[in-house]
């Protein structure tokens, strides 16, 4: 059973590291992105208030404890910080990047104004 749940927590790693690269920043991704941030949070207050019903669940996977299900889940959670981080980073560096040209254009002398004076 633990060899299951190893690929299955490889194919998520894979499939969302797919899934919020190829994207933009639009509403499906911010609606990926919210649920995951509820079911996140809901998960994490139950965990709180019942820890022996983590041990469960991770026992029902094959897990041993319920603090390796978390280890887990931090795993998974983290690269997709980190994918997404990655994504808005590259957006503000082209950004940059389009403004720099843009203003070093318009600040550049004209090669025909300089010849008149």
């Amino acid at each position: 059973m633990l060899i299951l749940v190893q690929i299955l927590l490889v194919l998520a790693v894979v499939s969302v590291s797919i899934v919020l690269m190829r994207g933009g920043s639009n509403a499906r991704h911010l609606a990926v992105r919210r649920l995951m941030l509820i079911g996140f949070a809901t998960a994490a207050v139950l965990s709180i208030f019942f820890p022996r019903g983590l041990t469960i669940v991770a026992g029902w996977f094959g897990i041993g404890r319920g603090t390796d299900l978390v280890l887990y889940g931090l795993v998974v959670s983290f690269l997709v910080f980190m994918a997404t981080t990655y994504q808005r980073f590259r957006q503000t560096e082209i950004s940059i990047t389009k403004l720099s040209r843009r203003i070093a254009l318009d600040e550049a002398g004209r090669p025909w104004e300089a010849a008149d004076k």
